[in-house]
């Protein structure tokens, strides 16, 4: 007998599973509650596997043996209930692709600036030579990649939902970035429940493993002295301490692994700010771990070119630069984008609110902030924690309001951020869509 598997979400990780559980000669089905994208129809059909869109047909989904979900489908979905209910098990694309390949896995989640760093860190060992694959939040499905197109190497962004159903999977090298509120409708209000999901990264790590993070962070810290990682631990920072195997020390910035020691001076690095300091350290300490050479990490670290859609420059108009952080969906990304600005700034947020806590950016707004645009459906909880800080508040509808309305606020000098806190689907579809509104209506000033 077959096994019985059932897909739920046919986006890039959905169709990916679907493609690789058929390869493996399991019964396929693919159920989305919306529609699917023609070009993932297209790879269903192409592989012969059965799907349904815009709803769910509850009899052939419980009938599954194992259930592979999307990461954007709530652990509160009525389905999801039904499945944990008569206990079939329901894992992610990621969990289900690591049973099929025995590549090396580097794994990096984070609240802010995994992206970044996965990037980095595939740039640095596809330069090197090194056949490797990137998926996860970014690149391809890793499913898709160990059906059609397998790697040696993978560089995999996650984030805590695609943690959340994972329990076999292993990292062979692991990066923690940081740990600040983030997603907390998705882990009932409760910041503990969210830190525990991003920790799932050590899961089935052996002393044969890294542990790569960020020392300055107390949650982490705290968490690390609770938990006694199994792995070789790599702690970053921006200063020595003892222990500390990544950090700056005479404007140099200094690695020590196994695999001997690493020097680098701070300038040359391409990417700038402090927190891409510590992007910088983590994706050097692991390719250090991984044996590349030092020279070649040096070149990669001093021309890689960053992420779309984050600090990204779009344009000067009138004395006045633009940037695009559409990225930045947490309050804390939209701290760091505001402690990068060294110019008086005029800010863009707004969208739909996961339970942010905007305190933590309420210092910095008031230092830098010349005028404030919300930009969502629904700005009352902006106006609430906002009104009487900041002089100039507006409200803008579209992009293109806000965008004309940053145009008349700015002063020479100032920079216009699109940095807005929050998630996008009030009024785009994405935060690319955003993004990519923000630079039209930039270039058309």
């Amino acid at each position: 007998m077959k096994k019985n598997i059932v897909i739920l979400g046919g986006g890039e990780s959905g169709a990916g599973a679907a493609v690789l559980a058929k390869k493996q000669g399991f019964d396929v089905f693919l159920s989305d509650a919306s529609t699917i994208k023609p070009i993932y129809k297209e790879l269903l059909d192409s592989h012969g596997i059965a799907w349904e869109e815009n709803g769910h047909t509850e009899s052939l989904i419980l009938e599954a043996e194992e259930v592979i979900k999307s990461p954007g489908i709530p652990d509160q979905a009525q389905i999801i209930h039904k499945l944990i209910e008569r206990e079939i098990p329901v894992i992610s694309e990621i969990e289900f692709a690591g049973r099929y390949t025995d590549a090396k896995m580097i794994c990096i989640t984070g609240s802010n600036g995994k992206t970044t760093t996965t990037m980095l860190t595939y740039h640095i060992l596809k330069e090197a030579g090194l056949d490797v694959g990137l998926a996860g939040n970014v690149g391809n499905s890793l499913a898709l990649q160990v059906a059609e197109d397998p790697h040696a190497v993978y560089v995999i962004e996650l984030s805590s939902f695609q943690l959340d159903n994972m329990y076999d999977f292993k990292a062979d090298i692991a990066i923690l970035l940081n740990i600040t509120p983030d997603h907390l409708d998705r882990y009932n209000y409760e910041m503990q429940n969210y830190v525990d999901a991003k920790f799932r990264i050590l899961q089935n790590q052996t002393e044969k493993d890294a542990f790569i993070y960020w020392a300055d962070d107390p949650v982490i810290t705290r968490e690390v002295a609770a938990r006694k990682p199994a792995a070789t631990l790599y702690p970053f920072a921006e200063s020595y301490e003892e222990g500390i195997k990544g950090y700056v020390g005479n404007k140099q910035i200094k690695l020590e692994t196994l695999n001997g020691m690493f020097t680098m001076d701070q300038d040359l690095l391409a990417l700038t700010g402090t927190h891409n300091l510590y992007n910088s350290l983590a994706s050097a300490i692991a390719a250090k771990v991984m044996d590349i050479q030092d020279e070649q990490i040096r070149a990669s670290l001093s021309d890689f070119t960053g992420v779309e859609h984050r600090l990204e420059k779009v344009a000067r108009v009138r004395g006045v630069d633009y940037i695009n952080d559409s990225k930045a969906t947490n309050v804390n990304s939209c701290w760091y984008a505001l402690q990068s600005v060294m110019t008086k700034v005029v800010l863009i947020l707004g969208g739909t609110d996961k339970g942010n806590d905007y305190t933590e950016i309420e210092e910095v707004v008031k230092q830098k902030v010349r005028a404030l645009i919300f930009l969502g459906a629904d700005n009352s909880k902006l106006h609430q924690f906002f009104d009487g800080k900041v002089d100039l508040i507006e409200d803008a509808g579209s992009m293109q309001e806000a965008v004309s309305k940053a145009y008349k606020l700015a002063q020479k000098g100032d920079t216009v951020l699109l940095s807005p806190c929050c998630a996008s689907f009030d009024l785009f579809k994405s935060y690319e869509d955003r993004g990519d509104q923000f630079k039209t209506c930039v270039r058309n000033l």
